[in-house]
């Protein structure tokens, strides 16, 4: 655990504990863990703060959450728009997964010109750059 190296083995216990009960749904007030401690509380939240920063950063959401964040309101659009980003999956390697979500959403939408530029404003891209990658997704 090199996020709370720094912190007392007490300290991260607390943490680690008080993160768990948060993730599985059964949150409890970080003075209940602390009762049976000598850790500080402020010294566990912020051990608690950097467990939670870390397992965050080290979860990638797919293409298709992407996809599915950015059409959560129409169903159709976003199934097509899936099956259109797995036909293209070598086109999307390394880039950027906003732009290629944003693309197939209104490929799937068949271009309509006012959805263009309010996708590219929800997924903070520009619409030259959807258009670009639009270009080169096959249909």
């Amino acid at each position: 655990m090199g996020v709370v190296a720094e912190f007392p083995p007490e300290v991260v216990a607390v943490a680690v504990l008080w993160t768990a009960a948060k993730a599985t749904g059964a949150p409890r007030p970080l003075e209940d863990f602390l009762k049976c401690s000598k850790a500080g509380g402020g010294r566990a939240r912020k051990a608690a703060w950097r467990l939670k920063e870390a397992i965050r950063q080290s979860r990638r959401p797919s293409i298709e959450d992407y996809v599915k964040t950015l059409a959560a309101r129409q169903a159709s659009i976003a199934g097509s728009a899936v099956k259109l980003l797995e036909r293209n999956r070598r086109v999307l390697a390394g880039k950027n997964p906003w732009v290629w979500a944003t693309a197939a959403l209104w490929l799937a939408s068949f271009k309509r010109l006012g959805l263009l530029k309010a996708l590219a404003e929800a997924s903070g891209t520009t619409t030259v750059s959807i258009r670009n990658a639009a270009n080169r997704l096959r249909v």
